[in-house]
């Protein structure tokens, strides 16, 4: 099984990883926040919203949390997940015509400098959309802490 795939054998069906918080995060994407905002603001409206319908579901959730990226010792960048959840999932939210290659890059980066294993790209466009990747940290250079850096 491919890494990036973070899928489990459960029963008679595969099991994603942090399934029951991405479904939540999903219901909160297309049930509530798009059916009632629609297509138009900046991504910071919708950020705010999806914030506060999944605090409503009982999730606990962080806005722009920050990121730090190591090499060596030292930062050598520090990025802003739009939202993390139950510490778990990064949500990256974007309001474009499309979600392109280069949305899904930041992600998977975002997982890659990070210990969370599971994020959605979830898009506010004309037509809502969403990606979700995975990233196990066995497959990871730890470039979060600067003690793990070599």
């Amino acid at each position: 099984m491919h890494a990036e795939d973070a899928e489990v054998w459960k029963g008679n069906r595969m099991k994603l990883k942090h399934e029951e918080i991405t479904s939540k995060i999903l219901a909160a994407f297309f049930k509530r926040v798009y059916r009632r905002l629609g297509y138009g603001f900046l991504e910071k409206v919708y950020e705010n919203a999806m914030a506060i319908e999944l605090r409503q579901m009982g999730l606990k959730v962080v806005q722009q949390q920050r990121i730090a990226v190591y090499y060596g010792h030292e930062i050598v960048g520090e990025y802003y997940a739009d939202l993390v959840v139950e510490d778990k999932v990064i949500v990256e939210l974007k309001a474009a015509r499309a979600l392109a290659d280069e949305h899904e890059a930041q992600l998977l980066n975002y997982l890659r400098a990070t210990p969370y294993e599971v994020g959605l790209l979830l898009n506010f466009g004309p037509k809502p959309q969403f990606i979700r990747k995975a990233f196990d940290n066995i497959g990871k250079t730890a470039t979060w802490l600067p003690e793990n850096a070599d």
